[in-house]
This record gives C-alpha cells, sequence and structure tokens, in this order.
C-alpha cells in the first residue's frame, strides 16, 4: 500500500502547473547534515499524517501536497529557498523538524506570509507571530530529570557537551541550574562545531577524564552525538559516564550500534518502546501503509506526524493564519475541547498529540522506557 500523497522537489513546486484546490506545505527536514540521518523517519511520519488528511477526503476537499526542502543545510541557505517558494506562491505554509538555529532563519521569513509549525524539542523564547512550537523547551524537557539520575546514580562532577547553535546553549543553562539544585557542580562546558573529528574530540575525551567527571548531559545532535559516543566507547569512558541526551532518538542509537552500559539516557517526547496505546496504533499505521521495513518512527517523526495534522486541523477551522492568533488557535486545538474541536481533527484517527517528556534508558538497540 502507498502514501496518498504528493510529494514534491522545489523546483517542480516552483515551475510546474499546480493543482488549485491543493494545500501545499513546505516541508523542512534534513536530508543532509547532523540530522540528516534522522531524515528519512521524520519524511514517513508527515507522508503518514498527510496520506490520513487525504484519505479522510482533504482538508474541506483541499489535499495535502508536501513540498521537501533539505533543512540540513546553513540556516540562511534553508531560509531563502522557503522564501523563494512562498514568494512564488508554491506553498501556502510551513512545517519542520530540524535544528533551531535554522529554525530562527525560518521564522524570520515566514512571519506575516504563511503559518509555520516547528515540531522537535526547541530552546524556548519568545516566537515572531505566525509561528507554533509544539515540542518542548529545555525546562520542561529536563524537569526532574538530571535531579533524578543525579540521586539514582549519587552523581557529583557533571559535564556539559554540546554542539554550538542556540538549542545547546539553552539545554545548558537549564540543565546547570538543574545541577546546583540536586547538590551536584558543573565541571566542564564546551560547544563543539558541527562536524568535529572523531580524532578533534580527543582533548575534550582527556578533559573528562582529568576532571573526573561522572555525569555527561549531551546537547549534540545526530552524526555528532554519534561521533562523541563512539568516542567515548573507544576509551572506556562511556561505562565510566552516565549519559543524558536530549536529542538521542532510535536512528541515532542504531547508528552508534547500540549500547549496553546501563548508563545512557534519553529524555524525548515519544520512543518506539512505549507501551502507551496511541503510540502502538501508530505503529500499526505506519506498517500499513509503508510496509514492515520502513524506517522506525523517532521522536522527530511522531512529533511532524503530530504537525502536519495540527496544520490541517488549523486550516479546517479557518486558523492558519500568519499572525499572532496562529498560537492562541494551536493552543486551543491541542487542548482538543468542545465538538467544534473535535470535528476539526476529524482528519487525524489518533487525535491530538499528548504532552509529556519520557525519560529512557538505551539497552541494546533500543529504549526501555522508564516509569
Amino acid at each position: 500500500m502507498g502514501a496518498d500523497v504528493k510529494l514534491l522537489e522545489p523546483l517542480d513546486a516552483l515551475y510546474l502547473p499546480r493543482e488549485a484546490p491543493a494545500l501545499r506545505v513546505g516541508l523542512v527536514v534534513p536530508q543532509s547534515g547532523p540530522l540528516g540521518l534522522t531524515g528519512p523517519s521524520a519524511l514517513d511520519g508527515a507522508l503518514l499524517a498527510a496520506h490520513e488528511v487525504n484519505v479522510g477526503g482533504g482538508v474541506r476537499g483541499r489535499p495535502l501536497e508536501l513540498v521537501l526542502v533539505d533543512g540540513g543545510g546553513p540556516p540562511d541557505a534553508v531560509a531563502r529557498e522557503v522564501a523563494l517558494l512562498l514568494d512564488a506562491g508554491a506553498v501556502d505554509t510551513v512545517a519542520g523538524c530540524h535544528s533551531s538555529d535554522v529554525h530562527r532563519a525560518v521564522e524570520a521569513v515566514t512571519t506575516g506570509r504563511a503559518a509555520y509549525v516547528f515540531t522537535p524539542p526547541h530552546e524556548g523564547g519568545t516566537r515572531l507571530p505566525g509561528v507554533v512550537c509544539t515540542g518542548a523547551d529545555p525546562a520542561r524537557q529536563l524537569a526532574g530529570v538530571v535531579e533524578r539520575l543525579t540521586g539514582q546514580h549519587r552523581l557529583r562532577r557533571w559535564a556539559l557537551v554540546g554542539n554550538d547553535y542556540i538549542w545547546p546553549r539553552a539545554v545548558h543553562r537549564a540543565a546547570g541550574s538543574a545541577v546546583a539544585r540536586a547538590g551536584a557542580r558543573v565541571v566542564l562546558e564546551r560547544h563543539l562545531p558541527f562536524g568535529t573529528t572523531e580524532r578533534g574530540l580527543e582533548p575534550l575525551v582527556d578533559a573528562l577524564r582529568t576532571l573526573r567527571a561522572d555525569a555527561l548531559l549531551l546537547s549534540l545532535i545526530g552524526a555528532d552525538l554519534v561521533r562523541f559516543n563512539r568516542a567515548l566507547r573507544r576509551t572506556g569512558l562511556d561505562r565510566r559516564l552516565v549519559r543524558l541526551s536530549g536529542a538521542l532518538e532510535e536512528n541515532s542509537l542504531l547508528a552508534y550500534g547500540g549500547d549496553t552500559t546501563g548508563t545512557l539516557y534519553a529524555a524525548m517526547p515519544s520512543f518506539a518502546s512505549l507501551g502507551e496505546e496511541r503510540r502502538v496504533r501508530l505503529a500499526e499505521r505506519h506498517r500499513a501503509v509503508f510496509g514492515p521495513y520502513a524506517p522506525v518512527l523517532d521522536a522527530y517523526a511522531v512529533g511532524l506526524y503530530d504537525g502536519l495534522h495540527l496544520v490541517a486541523a488549523l486550516a479546517a477551522r479557518g486558523e492558519l493564519v500568519a499572525d499572532g492568533g496562529l498560537a492562541r488557535a494551536a493552543a486551543r486545538l491541542l487542548r482538543g475541547e468542545g465538538p467544534a474541536v473535535r470535528r476539526a481533527w476529524a482528519r487525524a484517527p489518533l487525535g491530538p498529540a499528548r504532552e509529556g517528556v519520557h525519560l529512557a534508558r538505551a539497552e541494546g538497540l533500543g529504549f526501555t522506557v522508564l516509569p
């Protein structure tokens, strides 16, 4: 069974004739760069949501079409491509799952022109009009987690290591406060450029050993997160350090080769092993459309799946607007209150997303979600 949705490249969207009734979404998903390894899963999540909308009759009779923009490039380049599509009237709205530096660049070109729904964990702070962030900010994502692990493992010396952009810096601020509340201290904080080589990581690994860190918060993303964990494994530090990540999901764990130390944790909105009925039903629907060998739907994919259904629900109510009213309308819809709101979710078989962050421990090639 194939997905009932048209997926276009940007050049096709710009130059091929457009079917007037379609509601076109500029889908900004990494196909390259550090987060490129999450791209196939995220794209599947978006395609599944658009398929469900379309087989249900579309949005007021309008089918959803997706225009795929590679969100893995430099922020300014991604924003220019989105602006070009908007200028040409080739997309009506924008949704995406990508890094927060790309997000900040994209929101600058969408505000006042098109609604923009950004779905992964984000850096927090204020939003420009017409922008909705559906993921968790650092304070919510880390709420109680650092304190829990510090007490459980009797940790005293945390190190904070992330990529050098806006989201890791916000995560580190939240984590530093949490470490202090837990009675521990931060002994090292580093921000690494994207693509730092394994050889380039050696001085940092040496510093972790010299400073006798016993815990490590990792706000590296994608391939950089995989590369750093491999460096720790080669030196044996992976067995000495309790590691916590707000970006680790199934595809990155698979790329790393799995983990059996019992000390690698992730705090994410969703895991494939989560036993909740909604997560199980989503996996079943995904397999029914894409087959048993499709990529696992990780937390980024689930967020984008829900984000596309939010776009459809907003459009069904005539509230897909590029101004300050978008955030209020989205909040009403996500609460799911009242028959009119429930009707807006008619094309979403699983209904609105449920808020929450789960703590899980890596065990082999998967995660065990902790109570």
